[in-house]
């Protein structure tokens, strides 16, 4: 019974059927295709194998397709690089031969138009650290600050450095397409910049026919600035701290996923903390004292999910990993949260009927909200005001939105054939939890309806014992 979901990315290490199905049962909510190393052959297979591996077990798991982005990298070498501090290096484009002993070609076009002299370049996730010397005609010098092996196909960042590459590559559009031709249920967009990148691909969605919600993935500097544009424009944000720790000064990391984190819950929007989380797992079977206060603080911050990438893409003890991020978000539930969600501002009615059915809850301390939603807004609106003491369970006719439910904040979704009568639809729902060894006989829950009966929508908040 936990609050706090669990993203993990789909790899060699839990591919299989087996594996899928054991991460499912073990408490994975949502499953992550990367399309920075997918094919399109590997993630038609991976999706419906995941679609059935959660029909096989009963419990349903969310699918989000994530995008590659804009992504500026080396060219091929044909052997390893070593770079020292005060070596020159030249970074060449469009073919351009250099004069200097160590260079490399890069693979966007416009990097010499978009940079200045005086400007930092990171290669390699930052290991490797740059400074522009000169501009010249397709090539550009500069100076090693930091030693490093630089091999081939190695990431470029350019911190504070706005590129005109577009959000939405032609790569990211044929994996969109294939990603809604198969029905993914979330969309994670990387190197957001802007509120027009999130319209950008809203519009291929809606061109699409595809009902897909968009998380939009915070990971430069330019996504700082616009956030909050950025968290309205969106359905969900992802805190991608890879590229944002690198792309950021590291000491200012906590305090923009303490910023991003807060804002989200008070917007009404969920929230993924991603990257780094348990690192060390992926060679070694328990996790550092800093990687457990690092989840902690997430949880503790009533994050929505937290997020595993290399731990269950190619991790030793994928299985561990999931393991210890349900203890940790479990034990610091019970102690309490940050309550974010005390600030928010409710403008629409039904977000003030959920409120008052969210407070009738933390003060008869039931054991769960019944929410019944076709859209999923009122489960939505009540997971954002972050429930003290009662289990969100949403019951929805609609597939698609019980996917999507599974990464918000202490959802537990449920399919469920609506009646033309809601107290049947009532009855049917506490039985089913009941079955299921979620409620008992003489429980108290708090009912939330938001159901068609008679072609009349019926918003409703009241409180009963299980019977």
């Amino acid at each position: 019974m936990r609050n706090t979901k669990i993203t993990c990315t789909i790899g060699p290490s839990i591919e299989s059927s087996e594996m899928l199905e054991k991460m499912i049962r073990g408490g994975m909510n949502v499953a992550r295709l990367n399309m920075c190393h997918a094919t399109h052959e590997w993630t038609r297979e991976i999706f419906q194998r995941i679609r059935t591996a959660s029909e096989t077990v009963g419990i349903p798991c969310a699918i989000m397709m994530d995008t590659q982005g804009p992504s500026i990298r080396t060219g091929d070498l044909p052997v390893p690089m070593e770079l020292k501090p005060g070596d020159i290096f030249e970074f060449t484009v469009k073919g351009a031969q250099s004069e200097e002993e160590k260079s490399v070609d890069v693979n966007y076009p416009n990097l010499i138009k978009d940079i200045h002299e005086g400007d930092t370049v990171l290669v390699d996730n930052g290991v490797i650290r740059l400074r522009v010397l000169e501009k010249l005609h397709r090539r550009m010098r500069c100076e090693v600050l930091t030693q490093g092996e630089l091999g081939s196909r190695r990431h470029i960042n350019l911190p504070g450095i706005k590129i005109s590459m577009p959000s939405i590559t032609e790569k990211d559009r044929q994996d969109i397409a294939l990603g809604i031709a198969l029905g993914v249920d979330i969309i994670a967009l990387s190197f957001v910049r802007e509120r027009k990148d999130i319209e950008e691909l809203r519009e291929i969605l809606r061109a699409g026919h595809s009902d897909a919600t968009i998380v939009a993935k915070i990971e430069d500097q330019q996504a700082v600035v616009n956030l909050f544009d950025l968290i309205d424009a969106a359905d969900g944000i992802m805190v991608a701290r890879g590229d944002l720790g690198i792309e950021c000064p590291y000491e200012e990391l906590p305090i923009i996923q303490r910023r991003t984190v807060k804002a989200c819950i008070r917007k009404g929007r969920p929230v993924i903390v991603a990257t780094h989380m348990l690192e060390s797992m992926i060679e070694n079977p328990m996790p550092t004292r800093a990687e457990v206060t690092d989840v902690a603080n997430a949880v503790f911050e009533q994050a929505d999910s937290v997020m595993l990438s290399g731990e269950t893409t190619v991790g030793k003890y994928p299985l561990e990993c999931l393991e210890v991020l349900d203890r940790i978000a479990q034990r610091i539930e019970r102690s309490g949260g940050a309550n974010y969600a005390e600030d928010v501002e409710l403008i629409e009615e039904r977000q003030k009927i959920v409120r008052s059915a969210v407070v009738m809850a933390n003060e008869l301390k039931a054991k769960g909200l019944l929410v019944f939603t076709r859209y999923g807004h009122m489960a939505r609106y009540t997971s954002w005001l972050r429930p003290n003491h009662s289990r969100i369970f949403a019951f929805t006719n609609n597939e698609r939105i019980r996917n999507q439910l599974t990464l918000h904040w202490g959802v537990m979704p449920q399919l469920i054939q609506f009646s033309e009568d809601p107290e049947e639809t009532v009855l049917r729902a506490e039985q089913v939890l009941m079955e299921r060894g979620f409620l008992s006989k003489g429980d108290q829950v708090v009912i939330v309806s938001d159901i068609l009966a008679h072609d009349k929508v019926i918003n409703a908040v009241q409180m009963r014992i299980v019977e």
